[in-house]
């Protein structure tokens, strides 16, 4: 699978999220391990995970703990598999979330995710999202905090505007990696940070790029251009979608959430399909 960049890292062009492995409606942990060692086996090194991401109060990281230990046990060569996670966003248990943006908390929780993922720093490590009741620049300046002390080896936002990436990129002086957003067909308002994103060399990482978890499976009856292109293509509609996302700028590595092998193997196929400027100006304007 051809490769982009997070700073100095070399990831597939795309990546695995790995949410629906963990919350509601997830499958049992064979399922999981299998899809994650199917994206492994396509050439996937880039996973997506939480703090988070889990369905019970007492199972914080189950998600993290899960890819972790996919990777470990998978057969071939993972030494250059990169996991994100991230923490600012929690879960108590009943399906609700809250943030805790505050640094004592960011970096306790840094330090409970490195313990679970293993080894000597996360690989990247993203502030999930601001919290309203403490200074940006505070929560962010946790996350330098972490990056100066070594705990992680690359910085990165999350549900972030331009205003914050501007900040959190002179906050970090000049070493943030990523930005992971909201972005889809569906959900397009993230496209001057994704454009920000682009001038500045740093990675976005759109979350939700197929619509979410119960929406991807209907792209193409929502969307009726990314149906046509997948139709004449002889290809998903959610391929299509992906293939729409690496177009828009070579920094964007889309995330699809998957529960199944057959599922991002598919999405894995999106790199190699290279759509007409007449394609992608009719899905801009699906």
């Amino acid at each position: 699978m051809k490769t982009r960049s997070i700073a100095d890292v070399q990831v597939s062009a795309i990546g695995l999220g790995g949410m629906p492995m963990s919350i509601e409606g997830r499958p049992d942990e064979a399922r999981s391990i299998a899809t994650i060692h199917a994206a492994l086996d396509e050439g996937i090194t880039f996973f997506d995970t939480a703090d988070a991401y889990h369905l019970h109060a007492g199972e914080v990281g189950h998600n993290e703990s899960l890819i972790a230990e996919a990777v470990r046990s998978w057969g071939g060569d993972a030494s250059n598999v990169l996991i994100a996670t991230k923490g600012g966003h929690l879960r108590p248990g009943d399906g609700s979330w809250y943030v805790d943006g505050r640094p004592e908390y960011l970096k306790e929780a840094a330090k409970a995710s490195l313990a679970r993922l293993g080894g000597d720093a996360i690989g990247l490590y993203q502030f999930h999202r601001p919290d309203p009741d403490v200074p940006y620049e505070d929560s962010v300046g946790a996350i330098r905090d972490l990056l100066d002390e070594g705990v992680i080896r690359l910085a990165g936002i999350s549900n972030a505007d331009q205003e914050q990436i501007r900040q959190a990129q002179e906050i970090l002086g000049g070493r943030l990696a990523s930005v992971q957003n909201q972005f889809s067909p569906a959900f397009r308002s993230s496209e001057p940070e994704l454009e920000l994103a682009d001038q500045l060399g740093i990675a976005f990482l759109p979350w939700s790029p197929l619509g979410g978890i119960t929406s991807a499976a209907g792209l193409g009856d929502r969307f009726a251009p990314f149906q046509q292109v997948a139709d004449a293509r002889g290809v998903s509609p959610q391929v299509v979608a992906l293939a729409w996302h690496l177009a828009k700028s070579p920094h964007v590595i889309p995330i699809p959430g998957a529960s199944r092998p057959e599922s991002i193997r598919d999405s894995a196929t999106a790199v190699d399909l290279v759509l007409t400027p007449d394609e992608l100006a009719a899905l801009d304007a699906a």
